[in-house]
């Protein structure tokens, strides 16, 4: 009897062998003398072949391209319903040697949607112990809608244009093929619900104080041009939170309007400041030009709490702001900032 046992764990531990062997030999790279596992090793296989566009360092091509996109909005925070309202018109220009049939667009706010599959990669698992209530509040009431609503996409003579939205991203269909060196222009219309950043742990969104008011920081709240390039054509992978992602570069011009008692500041320079500012304001700021020292303050704290203290204005105004040449705008709104500024040279400026 013993020698059967002793038999059988001989015949296991061959068959278990035999099978480690056959895993070993399955795992191995096929043709592996067609690769260089060297950790010294030149980066070829990691890198594209150099050609036209990119050279073999990395840096730019005799002919590398960037394509543009230039804005121009015009933003409506409604601060009691903790809504934005936005329009847009976008001057897609093709820098690249191809011909485009189609534009793709950015549409991050849809990772906030109901039917976002954000919830699928971020999921942290079901507790091992919760109340009724909690439990409840998390896992069966009604998810927070705080996806793009897309209510127009215009060309330029006002006429709607065909387009498709998948989750975070949605083509765009041209008229006609976008040549090389030649520009779109058309609009889109959208708005959507704010998030609750410190519930939600959003990077962007509101944030309420316990007497009601709100201070907004908002990005990623506006469709945005999806990157082309050589190397991958359209850059249109989904938005799922965790994603990087680039854009191209153009120029701003954004107007937003908020309520009166709010200050605002976002991307690029204001351009009313007159319009915005009381004659103190103004006048503070006149003065931190000229003062390199120490800040002057402009909004001070007692001027903050005073408005704190009191319901949130009904009348609007409306902050211009312009940047060139940059690739994102972002901007911040609460009637509880204070602002200082000051002069600084650098070189001869």
């Amino acid at each position: 009897m013993k020698a059967i046992k002793l038999l059988f764990v001989s015949m296991l531990m061959v068959s278990f062998s035999g099978f480690a062997q056959e895993a070993e030999q399955a795992e191995e790279p096929k043709a592996e003398e067609h690769s260089n596992i060297n950790k010294f090793r030149q980066l070829y296989q990691e890198f594209s072949t150099p050609n036209q566009y990119r050279s073999a360092s990395g840096a730019p091509g005799p002919k590398y391209y960037q394509q543009r996109a230039d804005y121009e909005m015009d933003i409506r925070l409604d601060d009691e319903n903790h809504h934005i309202y936005g329009y847009e018109t976008i001057t897609y220009t093709n820098n690249s040697p191809d011909v485009l049939d189609y534009l793709w667009v950015q549409l991050d706010q849809n990772m906030r949607a109901k039917d976002s599959k954000t919830p699928l990669i971020e999921g942290g698992g079901v507790a091992p112990f919760a109340q009724p209530a909690g439990f409840a509040g998390e896992y069966l009431s009604e998810p927070f809608d705080g996806g793009f609503n897309i209510k127009k996409v215009l060309d330029s003579k006002g006429n709607p244009l065909k387009y498709m939205i998948n989750q975070t991203m949605m083509r765009v269909e041209m008229p006609k093929a976008l040549a090389p060196g030649k520009k779109f222009e058309f609009d889109i219309e959208w708005d959507y619900n704010v998030n609750n950043h410190v519930e939600g742990r959003g990077r962007s969104g509101y944030e309420e104080f316990p007497d009601g008011h709100r201070a907004y920081v908002i990005a990623q709240f506006y469709p945005r041009m999806c990157v082309y390039n050589d190397v991958e054509g359209w850059q249109n992978s989904q938005f799922w939170g965790r994603d990087e992602f680039a854009l191209p570069f153009g120029s701003f011009e954004v107007n937003i309007t908020v309520p009166e008692d709010h200050w605002l500041d976002g991307t690029g320079k204001l351009t009313n400041r007159k319009d915005v500012y009381s004659s103190e304001e103004l006048r503070r700021y006149e003065m931190a030009q000229r003062t390199y020292d120490e800040p002057v303050v402009i909004r001070t704290q007692q001027e903050a709490e005073k408005l704190a203290m009191m319901p949130g204005a009904t009348k609007m105004k409306t902050w211009k702001l312009k940047a060139d040449y940059v690739r994102d705008f972002g901007w911040t709104s609460s009637r509880r900032y204070i602002a200082d500024a000051m002069a600084v040279k650098v070189g001869d400026k």
